[in-house]
């Protein structure tokens, strides 16, 4: 006789979400030895891919607001990691520049984090591994599905 519980789309949820806390909690701990929280290294690590970019550009990419965004590049640009430069002909916006020492940190966060992948996700197998991801993809294009608009304008969710 086995205690196991049945599978269910609810299980499933709350494991992934239980998961991703887990994950995220594991991440941010070991980014706090570096100086950093998971939302500078996010914005650091971007950079490293984009830089020049703008405030409203990083916003877009990291999924946030321009004000969430302003806040982190203030205290990076006051930890000496980014640099703010003007755009010439647009005196409201700013291009952003990692500085050495933001290059740094950023490429640490970026070891740190390939690390924990390889200590987690790394030690699956390369079937499970294409299972996986076969998996989350369905699952991102079920998502993305529910955000397209309806005739209406609105989400095309189930009510």
């Amino acid at each position: 006789m086995t205690d196991r519980q049945p599978v269910t789309p609810a299980r499933i949820w709350f494991r992934f979400l239980r998961l991703h806390q887990r994950g995220h909690g594991a991440i941010a701990q070991r980014l706090r030895l570096l100086g950093l929280s998971v939302a500078q290294f996010d914005l650091l690590s971007t950079l490293t891919e984009a830089e020049g970019i703008t405030q409203r550009d990083l916003a877009e990419r990291l999924y946030v607001t321009k004000g969430n965004v302003s806040g982190l590049v203030d205290r990076l640009v006051e930890a000496g990691m980014v640099d703010r430069r003007a755009i010439p002909g647009d005196r409201r916006s700013y291009a952003l520049h990692l500085t050495e020492s933001g290059r740094k940190v950023a490429q640490a966060g970026m070891e740190a984090q390939q690390l924990f992948v390889n200590e987690t996700v790394g030690k699956l197998s390369p079937r499970d591994l294409e299972l996986l991801d076969q998996v989350i993809t369905r699952w991102r294009d079920t998502i993305r599905a529910l955000e397209q608009p309806g005739p209406d304008g609105q989400g095309s969710t189930q009510r």
